[in-house]
């Protein structure tokens, strides 16, 4: 018996049934800025920062996603430098973010795209913030069942679903974890990162499907596997470093 399997199946299910309007909704405003010249910002802090990773550079992607991973709010181990535990203290800190911003160029003509299950920690709500104040559209990815319980801790007095422009649903829990053991007093097993990478490639997905419906075919990050072209990854690269000048 495959306990999480089925719990997992269960989460996906339950995206593709509720989860359709908002993420169709989002990879419109993300073909947008695409077909624009600029960007979709990529952010999360922790674990949030893996399903950044799955989307650009990715095999399967493609140049328009900038993802901005800040090795400090990243974990290498469980203490000390690196760690979960001060990671979790850095990302908690308030103003953190403003400092980080100041080497990007973010505008209304973007998408700022922001990951973090709880939707609580300072790191994703003031990047969210961040964003709206230069105009940007802000998609998040977030657990609205926890949304709906938790009180906010950030100053503002917002969670990241308050501030966002479109929520997805990542259709976990609060406590992530799906898989209750008896005897054990907690359940273990997270579910957010499995269901966000299904939320993120069917985003991405979408927004492929729109940009070629504009006529526009950027080259697709392709596995060596199944494709000798040894230049055609360069010209992916090359595509993103433009944007990044653009920018």
């Amino acid at each position: 018996m495959l306990t999480y399997i089925d719990k997992i199946l269960g989460v996906v299910e339950t995206i593709g049934r509720t989860q359709a309007p908002v993420i169709q909704q989002a990879a419109d405003v993300m073909a947008a800025s695409i077909a624009g010249g600029r960007a979709v910002y990529l952010f999360g802090s922790g674990h949030s920062i893996l399903p950044i990773m799955d989307i650009f550079p990715r095999y399967g992607s493609f140049a328009g996603f900038v993802p901005i991973i800040d090795p400090r709010l990243l974990w290498h181990g469980a203490t000390g430098p690196g760690g979960a535990r001060e990671l979790l203290w850095i990302e908690r800190r308030e103003g953190y973010i403003e400092h980080l911003m100041r080497s990007f160029h973010v505008t209304s003509a973007d998408t700022m795209w922001v990951f973090s299950h709880g939707g609580l920690n300072a790191a994703p709500v003031e990047m969210a913030l961040y964003a709206k104040t230069r105009g940007a559209t802000v998609v998040a990815v977030t657990s609205v069942a926890n949304q709906r319980l938790a009180i906010a801790t950030h100053s503002s007095g917002r969670k990241l679903g308050d501030v966002a422009d479109i929520v997805i649903d990542n259709c976990v829990p609060p406590e992530d974890a799906l898989v209750a053991v008896d005897g054990w007093a907690h359940p273990v097993a997270a579910a957010s990162t499995a269901s966000v990478v299904i939320v993120t490639m069917t985003v991405v997905a979408e927004v492929a499907r729109r940009l070629a419906s504009r006529g526009l075919t950027p080259p697709v990050f392709v596995s060596p596997n199944v494709n000798p072209d040894a230049g055609h990854n360069d010209r992916v690269f090359q595509a993103h470093m433009e944007l990044l000048r653009r920018l």
